[in-house]
């Protein structure tokens, strides 16, 4: 293959790649993505099936709105597992759709950010949003999820510590594809020591079926508006709880779209811009949510990947796009991944909330938060004693009546708009967004090994 020089670095050439090739391009992100999209619906009891599709359909909808110019795939968040284990604490079909609507209501706030974004210019709408805020929300964002993860892994302790093992060592000592997919090499060789050990029942796998539509409507968000049965109070707690973690989960994209700047040595900021890129970030979560999928983001694995090929044209994230929406039609291979043990999933959740409690960490460290200022330590105490402290309460929540329905304030929510709202008021602001230099937002939730991965030869010298 043909190199061409963009700024200090030599890329392929995608014009001279041929079919083929893209074909197996395309199949090395889908590769790379699978693991962590499907283990969102897995965590927390929503269709592994549909959230493919609308993995595949939000990434499409994302290169549409951005101009087909950003080489981004959209795949399943982790941040908004807290707001769907708040509504829905155990999966129950019933009340996912609930916090689904609270997902596709954080997802219409990308949008007024957008709008911010392109009346008013980055600099002045990143100022409330700073490290000092979003980071302690990812690390309460973490530290909320650890019960569950702890209580998946005391159903089988072996199988669990398999993952774990196999997760850490590949993280640290594997080289190229190895150290990009820890999780799905997790998954599967836990997964396959559990099937030895005859823990796992095959049956829904046997019964069902090659091909099938990957929407089931009781699952969405319009069965709640056509029951009969609409819990209000319910409705509106899930919007304010899971709402503000949006403000996360926004910093998440701007420092993925840094990354892919970062890589590429194409300045996505400028061209198509954050209002794009928030846009079609936004609409492909709220569409994805509607249909019972979980909230959609663009993915550090897949930056890896982009890393460790130098291969950055768009139509190879496409082509892994319509490869996600054609699995999601095989019903048995959602079936092999749904009869996954709960104790596989516990050891991977293990790792993974602790690893986002620790990114949030490290963006408080990159950014070089100040502690040695009163307003900040105060801020950072509030957002976290808040979060989790209310989680871990008796109630769980802070209950607000409401006329006829209440409304159920998680630590999150509490946190979030306490932290947001304490930074906007006390003096002594010192944040301040480049645009030009758009990592210093210092925030991405996704695992630390997608962000740059050396080829081998970098690696050798």
């Amino acid at each position: 293959m043909s190199k061409i020089k963009i700024g200090d670095q030599a890329i392929y050439d995608a014009r001279v790649l041929g079919t083929p090739r893209m074909l197996v391009l395309g199949l090395q992100h889908v590769f790379a993505m699978f693991g962590a999209t499907v283990l969102v619906p897995l965590l927390t009891g929503l269709s592994v099936s549909t959230t493919l599709l609308f993995a595949g359909l939000g990434t499409l909808l994302f290169h549409l709105i951005t101009k087909r110019k950003v080489p981004a795939f959209l795949g399943s968040s982790f941040a908004f597992l807290a707001g769907y284990a708040a509504i829905a604490p155990n999966g129950e079909p019933e009340l996912l759709p609930y916090a689904c609507f609270g997902v596709a209501c954080a997802g219409l706030v990308y949008l007024i950010l957008a709008m911010f974004f392109r009346i008013f210019g980055s600099d002045k709408v990143m100022r409330y949003f700073p490290p000092i805020v979003t980071g302690p929300i990812i690390i309460a964002i973490g530290l909320n999820l650890s019960k569950s993860a702890v209580t998946n892994c005391e159903t089988n302790w072996g199988v669990a510590l398999v993952a774990i093992v196999i997760i850490i060592i590949c993280n640290i000592f594997g080289k190229g594809m190895v150290k990009i997919i820890p999780i799905l090499l997790g998954v599967i060789g836990s997964y396959f020591v559990a099937a030895c050990a005859g823990i796992i029942d095959f049956t829904p796998v046997k019964e069902a079926a090659w091909i099938g539509l990957p929407i089931s409507y009781d699952r969405t968000v319009f069965s709640l508006f056509t029951g009969g049965a609409l819990d209000r109070g319910l409705l509106l707690t899930s919007v304010i709880t899971i709402v503000p973690i949006s403000f996360a989960t926004m910093m998440e994209h701007i420092g993925d779209i840094s990354a892919i700047s970062s890589t590429t040595g194409i300045n996505y900021i400028q061209d198509p811009g954050l209002h794009r890129t928030l846009t079609g970030d936004g609409l492909a979560t709220t569409i994805a949510s509607l249909f019972g999928a979980p909230a959609n983001t663009t993915y550090g694995e897949n930056t890896g990947v982009l890393t460790l090929t130098k291969v950055y044209d768009p139509r190879v994230i496409r082509i892994a796009a319509c490869f996600a929406v054609l699995f999601s039609f095989c019903p048995k291979f959602a079936a092999v991944i749904e009869v996954m043990p709960s104790s596989t999933i516990g050891g991977i959740s293990l790792v993974l909330y602790g690893m986002i409690s620790a990114v949030g960490i490290r963006n408080l460290v990159e950014t070089h938060t100040d502690f040695t200022k009163s307003r900040n330590v105060i801020i950072i105490a509030l957002i976290l004693v808040l979060s989790i402290g209310i989680n871990y309460s008796e109630a769980g929540a802070i209950v607000i009546p409401a006329g006829s329905i209440t409304i159920d304030l998680s630590g999150i929510a509490v946190g979030s708009l306490v932290g947001i709202l304490l930074n906007a008021i006390l003096p002594e602001k010192d944040y301040q967004f480049n645009k030009g230099e758009p990592n210093d937002t210092g925030v991405d939730l996704e695992m630390a090994q997608g962000k740059s991965i050396p080829s081998d030869d970098e690696e050798n010298k």
